[in-house]
Protein backbone atom coordinates (compact mmCIF):
# COMPACT_ATOMS: atom_id res chain seq x y z
CA UNK A 1 0.00 0.00 0.00
CA UNK A 2 1.10 3.55 -0.74
CA UNK A 3 0.10 5.97 2.02
CA UNK A 4 0.24 9.75 1.69
CA UNK A 5 -0.30 12.81 3.82
CA UNK A 6 -2.57 15.52 2.43
CA UNK A 7 -2.70 19.10 3.71
CA UNK A 8 -6.35 20.14 4.01
CA UNK A 9 -7.53 23.25 5.88
CA UNK A 10 -4.18 23.52 7.62
CA UNK A 11 -4.20 19.93 8.90
CA UNK A 12 -2.70 16.66 7.75
CA UNK A 13 -5.18 14.03 6.59
CA UNK A 14 -4.62 10.47 5.45
CA UNK A 15 -4.63 9.52 1.80
CA UNK A 16 -4.10 6.26 -0.06
CA UNK A 17 -2.77 6.04 -3.61
CA UNK A 18 -4.79 3.90 -6.02
CA UNK A 19 -4.72 3.46 -9.78
CA UNK A 20 -7.63 5.92 -10.02
CA UNK A 21 -6.02 8.62 -7.87
CA UNK A 22 -5.52 9.54 -4.23
CA UNK A 23 -8.35 8.66 -1.85
CA UNK A 24 -8.94 11.18 0.94
CA UNK A 25 -9.94 8.68 3.62
CA UNK A 26 -11.70 11.15 5.95
CA UNK A 27 -13.76 12.50 3.05
CA UNK A 28 -14.59 8.98 1.87
CA UNK A 29 -15.81 8.03 5.35
CA UNK A 30 -18.35 10.86 5.28
CA UNK A 31 -19.94 9.36 2.19
CA UNK A 32 -19.31 5.71 3.06
CA UNK A 33 -19.11 5.43 6.87
CA UNK A 34 -17.38 2.49 8.50
CA UNK A 35 -16.11 2.09 12.03
CA UNK A 36 -12.51 1.17 12.81
CA UNK A 37 -10.92 2.95 9.84
CA UNK A 38 -8.05 5.29 10.80
CA UNK A 39 -7.81 8.76 9.27
CA UNK A 40 -4.28 9.70 10.40
CA UNK A 41 -0.95 8.52 9.03
CA UNK A 42 0.56 8.05 12.49
CA UNK A 43 -2.41 5.94 13.63
CA UNK A 44 -1.76 3.55 10.76
CA UNK A 45 1.94 3.26 11.63
CA UNK A 46 1.49 3.04 15.39
CA UNK A 47 -1.50 0.73 15.73
CA UNK A 48 -0.28 -2.36 14.00
CA UNK A 49 -1.31 -4.83 11.34
CA UNK A 50 -5.03 -4.87 12.17
CA UNK A 51 -5.36 -1.11 11.59
CA UNK A 52 -3.53 -1.36 8.28
CA UNK A 53 -5.64 -4.36 7.25
CA UNK A 54 -8.85 -2.46 8.06
CA UNK A 55 -7.71 0.44 5.88
CA UNK A 56 -6.79 -1.87 3.01
CA UNK A 57 -10.19 -3.60 3.19
CA UNK A 58 -12.02 -0.27 3.28
CA UNK A 59 -10.20 1.05 0.22
CA UNK A 60 -10.74 -2.22 -1.65
CA UNK A 61 -14.49 -2.12 -1.01
CA UNK A 62 -15.13 1.48 -1.99
CA UNK A 63 -17.49 1.77 -4.99
CA UNK A 64 -15.87 1.98 -8.39
CA UNK A 65 -15.85 5.41 -9.95
CA UNK A 66 -14.98 7.25 -6.76
CA UNK A 67 -16.41 10.61 -5.81
CA UNK A 68 -15.28 13.95 -4.47
CA UNK A 69 -12.95 12.06 -2.14
CA UNK A 70 -10.90 10.86 -5.13
CA UNK A 71 -8.18 13.45 -5.73
CA UNK A 72 -5.83 14.22 -8.60
CA UNK A 73 -2.18 14.01 -7.49
CA UNK A 74 -1.28 17.11 -9.50
CA UNK A 75 -3.70 19.23 -7.46
CA UNK A 76 -2.75 18.05 -3.97
CA UNK A 77 -0.91 19.96 -1.28
CA UNK A 78 1.36 17.27 0.07
CA UNK A 79 2.56 16.83 3.64
CA UNK A 80 5.51 14.69 4.72
CA UNK A 81 4.42 11.07 4.40
CA UNK A 82 5.36 10.51 8.07
CA UNK A 83 4.04 13.52 9.93
CA UNK A 84 5.19 13.14 13.55
CA UNK A 85 8.19 10.86 14.02
CA UNK A 86 9.49 10.76 17.58
CA UNK A 87 13.04 10.29 16.30
CA UNK A 88 14.76 11.25 13.05
CA UNK A 89 18.03 9.32 12.92
CA UNK A 90 20.52 9.70 10.09
CA UNK A 91 23.41 7.57 8.89
CA UNK A 92 26.44 9.38 7.48
CA UNK A 93 28.85 8.09 4.83
CA UNK A 94 26.89 4.90 4.27
CA UNK A 95 27.61 4.37 0.57
CA UNK A 96 31.02 3.07 -0.39
CA UNK A 97 31.39 5.19 -3.54
CA UNK A 98 30.22 8.33 -1.70
CA UNK A 99 32.89 7.84 0.97
CA UNK A 100 35.44 7.38 -1.80
CA UNK A 101 34.37 10.50 -3.73
CA UNK A 102 34.74 12.63 -0.59
CA UNK A 103 38.15 11.06 0.22
CA UNK A 104 36.96 9.85 3.61
CA UNK A 105 37.72 6.46 5.16
CA UNK A 106 35.10 3.71 5.06
CA UNK A 107 33.40 3.83 8.49
CA UNK A 108 33.97 0.92 10.86
CA UNK A 109 30.63 1.56 12.56
CA UNK A 110 27.51 3.42 11.37
CA UNK A 111 27.93 7.18 11.83
CA UNK A 112 24.80 8.45 13.59
CA UNK A 113 23.44 11.97 13.81
CA UNK A 114 19.94 13.38 14.10
CA UNK A 115 17.58 15.85 12.56
CA UNK A 116 14.43 17.41 14.01
CA UNK A 117 10.75 17.82 13.19
CA UNK A 118 11.28 21.34 11.77
CA UNK A 119 13.11 19.80 8.81
CA UNK A 120 10.07 17.88 7.56
CA UNK A 121 8.10 19.03 4.54
CA UNK A 122 6.36 17.40 1.61
CA UNK A 123 6.50 16.68 -2.08
CA UNK A 124 6.24 19.78 -4.30
CA UNK A 125 6.83 22.18 -1.40
CA UNK A 126 9.01 25.21 -2.12
CA UNK A 127 12.10 25.19 0.10
CA UNK A 128 13.75 28.42 1.16
CA UNK A 129 17.53 28.58 0.90
CA UNK A 130 18.77 29.99 4.23
CA UNK A 131 20.58 33.28 3.78
CA UNK A 132 23.38 31.93 5.99
CA UNK A 133 24.52 29.33 3.44
CA UNK A 134 26.05 29.49 0.00
CA UNK A 135 26.66 25.75 -0.25
CA UNK A 136 23.30 23.95 -0.21
CA UNK A 137 23.64 20.37 -1.43
CA UNK A 138 21.12 17.63 -2.28
CA UNK A 139 21.26 14.03 -1.01
CA UNK A 140 18.97 11.27 -2.27
CA UNK A 141 18.26 8.81 0.53
CA UNK A 142 16.14 5.80 1.38
CA UNK A 143 14.15 6.17 4.61
CA UNK A 144 13.27 3.28 6.92
CA UNK A 145 10.02 3.78 8.86
CA UNK A 146 9.79 1.74 12.04
CA UNK A 147 6.50 -0.07 12.66
CA UNK A 148 7.08 -1.98 15.92
CA UNK A 149 8.90 -1.24 19.17
CA UNK A 150 12.46 -2.49 18.73
CA UNK A 151 15.10 -2.91 21.42
CA UNK A 152 18.12 -5.16 21.07
CA UNK A 153 16.84 -6.89 17.94
CA UNK A 154 19.04 -9.16 15.87
CA UNK A 155 20.07 -8.44 12.30
CA UNK A 156 18.10 -11.52 11.19
CA UNK A 157 14.88 -10.14 12.73
CA UNK A 158 15.43 -6.42 12.15
CA UNK A 159 13.32 -5.96 9.02
CA UNK A 160 10.33 -7.51 10.80
CA UNK A 161 10.14 -4.24 12.76
CA UNK A 162 9.92 -2.06 9.65
CA UNK A 163 6.55 -0.63 8.58
CA UNK A 164 7.72 0.70 5.25
CA UNK A 165 10.02 2.94 3.26
CA UNK A 166 10.06 6.39 1.68
CA UNK A 167 12.33 8.76 -0.20
CA UNK A 168 13.91 11.85 1.32
CA UNK A 169 16.21 14.65 0.23
CA UNK A 170 18.65 15.00 3.14
CA UNK A 171 19.54 18.61 2.37
CA UNK A 172 22.91 19.73 3.66
CA UNK A 173 24.35 23.23 3.95
CA UNK A 174 27.97 22.19 3.54
CA UNK A 175 29.53 25.41 4.80
CA UNK A 176 27.48 25.19 8.00
CA UNK A 177 27.96 21.42 8.28
CA UNK A 178 31.75 21.70 8.14
CA UNK A 179 32.02 24.76 10.39
CA UNK A 180 32.58 22.49 13.41
CA UNK A 181 33.10 18.79 14.01
CA UNK A 182 29.36 18.44 14.68
CA UNK A 183 27.23 18.28 11.52
CA UNK A 184 23.92 19.33 13.07
CA UNK A 185 23.84 23.00 12.03
CA UNK A 186 24.18 22.18 8.35
CA UNK A 187 21.50 19.50 8.51
CA UNK A 188 18.71 21.01 10.63
CA UNK A 189 17.52 24.17 8.89
CA UNK A 190 13.80 24.44 8.22
CA UNK A 191 12.43 22.10 5.53
CA UNK A 192 15.76 20.28 5.09
CA UNK A 193 14.04 16.85 4.97
CA UNK A 194 11.34 16.78 2.29
CA UNK A 195 9.84 13.31 2.71
CA UNK A 196 7.62 11.34 0.34
CA UNK A 197 5.61 11.44 -1.74
CA UNK A 198 4.53 7.98 -0.59
CA UNK A 199 5.09 5.83 2.45
CA UNK A 200 5.21 2.38 0.86
CA UNK A 201 4.56 -0.63 3.06
CA UNK A 202 7.39 -3.12 3.42
CA UNK A 203 5.51 -5.92 1.66
CA UNK A 204 5.41 -3.87 -1.57
CA UNK A 205 9.10 -2.98 -1.43
CA UNK A 206 10.68 -6.35 -0.76
CA UNK A 207 14.46 -6.14 -0.43
CA UNK A 208 15.32 -2.52 0.52
CA UNK A 209 18.93 -3.08 -0.53
CA UNK A 210 18.09 -3.72 -4.18
CA UNK A 211 16.55 -0.39 -5.19
CA UNK A 212 17.72 2.04 -7.86
CA UNK A 213 18.24 5.51 -6.35
CA UNK A 214 18.69 8.77 -8.25
CA UNK A 215 18.73 12.52 -7.90
CA UNK A 216 17.91 14.84 -10.80
CA UNK A 217 18.67 18.58 -10.70
CA UNK A 218 16.94 20.75 -13.31
CA UNK A 219 16.51 17.69 -15.50
CA UNK A 220 20.15 16.57 -15.20
CA UNK A 221 20.90 13.19 -13.63
CA UNK A 222 23.34 13.76 -10.76
CA UNK A 223 23.13 10.65 -8.58
CA UNK A 224 22.56 7.24 -10.13
CA UNK A 225 23.20 4.31 -7.85
CA UNK A 226 21.58 1.42 -6.02
CA UNK A 227 20.94 0.82 -2.33
CA UNK A 228 23.07 -2.33 -2.70
CA UNK A 229 26.10 0.00 -2.39
CA UNK A 230 25.31 0.69 1.28
CA UNK A 231 28.16 -0.09 3.63
CA UNK A 232 25.71 -0.94 6.42
CA UNK A 233 22.55 -2.49 5.02
CA UNK A 234 19.06 -1.75 6.29
CA UNK A 235 18.79 -4.79 8.56
CA UNK A 236 22.17 -4.03 10.12
CA UNK A 237 21.23 -0.37 10.66
CA UNK A 238 18.00 -1.17 12.50
CA UNK A 239 19.69 -3.83 14.61
CA UNK A 240 22.66 -1.59 15.46
CA UNK A 241 20.59 1.40 16.54
CA UNK A 242 18.24 -0.79 18.59
CA UNK A 243 21.14 -1.97 20.73
CA UNK A 244 21.54 1.56 22.10
CA UNK A 245 18.06 3.09 22.02
CA UNK A 246 14.51 1.84 21.78
CA UNK A 247 13.00 2.43 18.36
CA UNK A 248 9.25 3.05 18.34
CA UNK A 249 6.61 3.08 15.60
CA UNK A 250 6.92 6.16 13.45
CA UNK A 251 10.65 6.67 14.02
CA UNK A 252 12.43 7.29 10.73
CA UNK A 253 15.99 6.42 9.75
CA UNK A 254 17.72 8.19 6.84
CA UNK A 255 20.15 5.63 5.50
CA UNK A 256 22.77 7.74 3.72
CA UNK A 257 23.36 9.01 0.20
CA UNK A 258 25.25 7.60 -2.78
CA UNK A 259 27.93 9.30 -4.86
CA UNK A 260 27.14 12.27 -7.07
CA UNK A 261 26.54 15.09 -4.59
CA UNK A 262 28.05 18.53 -5.20
CA UNK A 263 30.54 18.04 -2.34
CA UNK A 264 32.06 15.10 -4.19
CA UNK A 265 33.15 17.24 -7.14
CA UNK A 266 36.48 19.07 -7.40
CA UNK A 267 36.14 22.51 -5.75
CA UNK A 268 36.29 24.38 -9.06
CA UNK A 269 33.33 22.35 -10.40
CA UNK A 270 30.96 22.72 -7.46
CA UNK A 271 27.73 24.54 -8.22
CA UNK A 272 25.42 24.43 -5.22
CA UNK A 273 21.64 24.80 -5.25
CA UNK A 274 20.30 28.26 -6.03
CA UNK A 275 17.01 30.10 -6.46
CA UNK A 276 14.78 28.44 -9.06
CA UNK A 277 16.49 25.04 -9.02
CA UNK A 278 14.30 21.94 -8.97
CA UNK A 279 15.47 18.66 -7.44
CA UNK A 280 13.80 15.28 -7.86
CA UNK A 281 14.70 12.28 -5.74
CA UNK A 282 13.65 9.01 -7.38
CA UNK A 283 13.80 5.62 -5.69
CA UNK A 284 12.57 2.44 -7.31
CA UNK A 285 9.10 1.42 -6.03
CA UNK A 286 8.86 4.59 -3.91
CA UNK A 287 8.08 7.25 -6.51
CA UNK A 288 9.51 10.69 -7.29
CA UNK A 289 9.92 13.44 -4.70
CA UNK A 290 10.28 16.92 -6.24
CA UNK A 291 10.96 20.30 -4.62
CA UNK A 292 11.79 23.76 -5.90
CA UNK A 293 14.29 26.03 -4.17
CA UNK A 294 13.65 29.72 -3.61
CA UNK A 295 15.30 32.67 -1.90
CA UNK A 296 14.57 32.92 1.79
CA UNK A 297 11.85 35.33 2.80
CA UNK A 298 11.92 37.28 6.02
CA UNK A 299 8.59 37.97 7.70
CA UNK A 300 8.25 41.67 8.49
CA UNK A 301 4.83 42.34 9.99
CA UNK A 302 2.35 41.12 7.39
CA UNK A 303 4.82 41.52 4.53
CA UNK A 304 7.52 39.27 3.18
CA UNK A 305 10.86 40.55 1.93
CA UNK A 306 12.91 38.24 -0.26
CA UNK A 307 16.56 37.93 0.68
CA UNK A 308 18.70 37.04 -2.30
CA UNK A 309 21.90 35.15 -1.58
CA UNK A 310 24.76 36.32 -3.76
CA UNK A 311 26.79 33.63 -5.44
Amino acid sequence: MKIVSIVREGKYVLGVKTEAGIIDIAAALIKHPQSGVATDVMDIIENGDETLAALEMYVRNLPAGGGDYLLNEDKLEWGPCVTSPKKIICIGLNYRKHAEETNLPIPEYPILFNKFHNTLTGHKADISIPKETRELDYEAELVIVIGKKAKGVSKAQALDYVFGYAAVNDLSARDLQMRTQQWMLGKCCDDFSPLGPYLVTADEVGDPNALAIKSIVNGELRQNSNTSDMIFRCDEIVSYISQYMTLVPGDIILTGTPEGVVLGLPPEQRVYLKHGDEVTIEIEKLGRLTNRFVVEKKNVGNRYIARVTKT
